[in-house]
């Protein structure tokens, strides 16, 4: 390999940017029109600019990607994470192009980044599994009577992708339908796969997984466990390495059970095998992410190694160090997401008027933006993530309170302040297991009373037109005339988004709480409840529009 193409954005290209710099790769970027002032497109190599905004039409764009690099004369392909790195057809389109893919073979992501087929490996190799329903004849129906056997909770999740996108948890069976049509309309969405399956769901389960290395000659090392239990919406928000307060014989079964499952497929590359831990320390296989995760530096810090190095010698066919790495110290990774913590984590794009980072030891920093820079509203809200690694768990905790105080940031509100009264509470700072009580819904739980936790650090919201984000004009979007508008009152867009569902049409009654329409920003759904009760005379956006946060989406008489 001489040149890579990074099939990706935000500090995720970046990243690999730089490790195509320490490797001596050429580095080229994409850039969607949104993406044109990007820190990623600014530090590659060269940038090539993909027409248009959206996801679809940019960063999932197959054909559009596969021209790039036939232009740039990259010789290999990076899909980082997310996107299209685990979508097995255009890893196949790109070892058809005779270009080097940097993951596993697109056979092997079929058997594993499709999550029903992961399964299935799993069984033939005794890992354990959860009670699911994965017929191809998925339906309501079908799933209505998977609950009947096995009771609520169950948990509806997307058949591809990852991230936590397409994940909805139903707790009573009237709210089965539309959470399998929420989570199979987000999971279009982010992996352009509607498919789902549906799974029983443990309530108060850790999750825990191993970050794994294969290469081309049958070897496969776990390099480190990590804990990712703290989400919110089945999205990650803090990540550590080791995963803390595991037994002996749990540690070996998560490795044993990764190795046996990638072993079977004849695995390539970089891989996450990702277990939830019950309350009472049974262990569940989940799935495998066939690609490179969010949360990997805090492997690295861990033991040492570059991942994204690795990952290019496994490509280039070299071998991978059969000696489990030794783990020494501990690391901790904070998601800095461009979300209001305590408005439900709504999303905040906008422009980063100023961005503070902490410094000091154990402190590193993987940022997508930089002061000036603007987050679009098109895609993930993530940042950038601070990590930091101390001499044991307890060294870590007291470094990320130092990091968190001084971490500024201006223009936007970010889940920087939420992270602090992570830090604060008594459950994660634990020092015992039995102390440690955190799990996978404790942050939905505890929110109230983890909003109390820390002082309100101010963050300046964007004050006036002149610093909202830059965007290209997309057909259906919203333009707003400057004229009266010929209602009474307004349904106003609570963000800046993409109207993906209008549940109402002209001449439909509302009343006042009902749910008018779906949005969504930053991959994230988000529901227009009416404030007001009328009938709806005018609507100002088609399905598939962009509007600004407070302009009408419709109007009422």
């Amino acid at each position: 390999m001489k040149k890579i193409l990074i099939a990706n954005r935000g500090e995720i290209a970046l990243r690999i940017v730089r490790a195509c710099r320490d490797a001596g790769y050429g580095s080229v970027a994409i850039a969607s029109e949104a993406d044109s002032r990007a820190l990623h497109a600014r530090e590659a190599d060269e940038c090539h600019l993909l027409k248009g905004s959206s996801p679809r039409e940019t960063y999932l764009n197959q054909q559009a990607i596969l021209e790039v690099a036939a232009w740039s004369g990259a010789d290999a392909i990076h899909p980082g994470y997310g996107l299209l790195s685990e979508n097995e057809t255009f890893a196949a389109a790109v070892e058809a192009a005779g270009l080097t893919w940097i993951g596993p073979p697109s056979a092997v992501i079929s058997q594993l980044g499709d999550k029903v087929a992961a399964r299935e490996v799993a069984r033939r190799v005794g890992a354990p599994l959860l009670p699911s329903y994965e017929d191809e004849s998925f339906s309501v129906e079908k799933a209505s009577r998977f609950v009947d056997a096995v009771g609520l909770p169950v948990i509806v999740k997307a058949q591809n992708g990852g991230g936590g996108r397409g994940m909805r948890i139903v707790r009573d069976l009237s709210e089965l339908e539309t959470q399998i049509a929420a989570a199979s309309r987000e999971a279009e969405l982010a992996f352009g796969r509607p498919a789902c399956f549906i799974e029983r769901y443990v309530e108060h389960a850790r999750h825990v997984e191993t970050q794994c290395l294969a290469d081309n000659h049958g070897n496969v090392a776990v390099v480190s466990t990590r804990d990712c239990t703290l989400q919110r919406r089945q999205q990650k928000l803090v990540e550590e390495a080791p995963a803390p307060f595991l037994t002996v014989q749990q540690n070996t079964r998560l490795v044993e059970a990764s190795v046996a499952i990638l072993s079977a497929v004849n695995y390539r590359g970089a891989a996450t095998c990702e277990f939830l831990l019950t309350p009472q320390g049974e262990i569940f296989f989940l799935e495998v992410n066939t690609r490179i995760q969010v949360e990997h530096p805090v492997s690295e810090e861990v033991t040492k190694i570059d991942l994204i190095l690795e990952m290019f010698r496994i490509a280039e066919g070299e071998r991978i160090d059969l000696e489990r790495p030794q783990v020494s110290g501990h690391s901790i990774e904070f998601r800095i997401n461009a979300e209001d913590p305590w408005e439900d984590f709504r999303p905040t794009p906008g422009l980063v008027d100023r961005l503070d980072l902490p410094l000091g030891p154990g402190i590193r920093l993987d940022f997508g933006y930089s002061s000036g820079d603007t987050v679009p509203p098109f895609y993930d809200s993530l940042i950038g993530k601070v990590i930091v690694t101390g001499a044991d768990r307890q060294q870590a905790i007291v470094r990320s309170r130092r990091a968190l105080a001084e971490f500024a940031i201006r223009g936007i509100k970010s889940t920087a302040p939420f992270h602090q009264a992570i830090l604060a509470s008594p459950e994660f700072a634990a020092r015992s297991p039995e102390d440690f009580t955190i799990h996978t819904r404790w942050i939905d739980s505890e929110i109230g009373r983890l909003a109390g936790l820390v002082p309100q650090r101010k963050q300046t919201s964007v004050a006036s037109d002149d610093s909202q984000p830059e965007m290209v004009a997309s057909a259906g979007e919203v333009e707003i005339e400057a004229t009266e508008p010929s209602y009474r009152v307004g349904i106003k867009a609570p963000l800046s988004g993409m109207v993906i569902e209008l549940l109402v049409g002209e001449g439909d009654s509302v009343s006042q709480g009902d749910i008018v329409a779906i949005m969504e920003a930053m991959k994230m759904e988000q529901p227009v409840v009416a404030d007001h009760s009328g009938v709806v005379s005018k609507i100002n956006v088609a399905t598939g529009g962009f509007v600004e946060m407070d302009a009408d989406i419709l109007g009422l008489n």
